[in-house]
């Protein structure tokens, strides 16, 4: 109960201050329009997919947004702990793990709203999933299920690197992240090294694995997300939470000293 009233206290603070997710939307929107209508017409699509780019990159744009809300947690949860908000929340008889919950919570309505909104933009932009609805059902589960183990990543973050310099040191890690991935461009155009860390990296997972269930070209014709794509796509999020949870009840544990 006390982790949905911190859910709700997040949810208001976007309330009264609603600009900082509207320019993350503001800017997914922007990256959609410039790799998609600017630059997608330069962009083959290896093993077919009849040229559309756009079928291939709005998958991977909305993997990137599932990311993006990583940064936003990390500094949520540091300014918190920086300016004594936390310690506030322990001399209140409520249990250690509603923090970080309740915020967690939020984030993931936040995730929702933000998929109903590039769904739809990508949508006013020609993009459409030829698979099935249950299909398109179970690809937005995956990336809310990515978005879900990242967050957890975001809060050990935040609670353990709340230094001036924090966000940017994630900002530094997030770009080459998401780039070092198939979210753009398939790896088999790239170097045989850098194709085989792009096919591991558990964004490139996500982002294939909901093209196929999508029915849009996933520019993959071999490799592990050719046959594994959905089993990957589970795992890697399953295997993030199973380290920064408990790393994150930890780092919460340790500010209570």
């Amino acid at each position: 109960m006390s982790g949905w009233v911190l859910t709700k206290r997040e949810l208001l603070h976007w309330v009264r201050q609603p600009w900082a997710p509207i320019f993350n939307l503001a800017f997914i929107v922007l990256l959609l329009i410039m790799f998609g209508v600017l630059l997608g017409g330069a962009i083959q699509i290896p093993g077919g997919g009849g040229g559309n780019y756009m079928s291939y990159l709005l998958p991977g744009m909305f993997t990137l947004a599932m990311m993006f809300g990583l940064e936003g947690t990390m500094t949520a949860m540091a300014n918190d702990a920086k300016r004594g908000i936390t310690d506030r929340f322990r001399s209140m008889p409520i249990g250690s793990t509603a923090v970080t919950f309740g915020r967690i919570g939020a984030d993931m309505i936040t995730s929702v709203v933000e998929l109903v909104v590039l769904i739809g933009g990508g949508l006013l932009l020609g993009w459409r999933a030829g698979g099935s609805f249950g299909a398109a059902v179970v690809a937005v589960l995956l990336l809310l299920w990515l978005r879900f183990a990242l967050l957890w990543f975001g809060v050990f973050l935040g609670l353990t690197i709340r230094g001036d310099g924090a966000q940017t040191a994630v900002s530094v890690l997030v770009w080459p992240i998401g780039f070092l991935s198939n979210l753009f461009v398939s790896p088999e155009t790239m170097p045989g090294w850098l194709a085989a860390v792009a096919s591991w990296n558990p964004l490139s997972a996500t982002a294939a694995a909901t093209r196929q269930l999508f029915g849009n070209p996933t520019g993959i014709t071999a490799g592990p997300l050719a046959d594994y794509a959905l089993i990957m796509a589970f795992g890697w999020p399953l295997l993030i939470t199973a380290i920064f949870l408990p790393l994150s009840a930890r780092a919460y544990r340790r500010l209570r000293h």
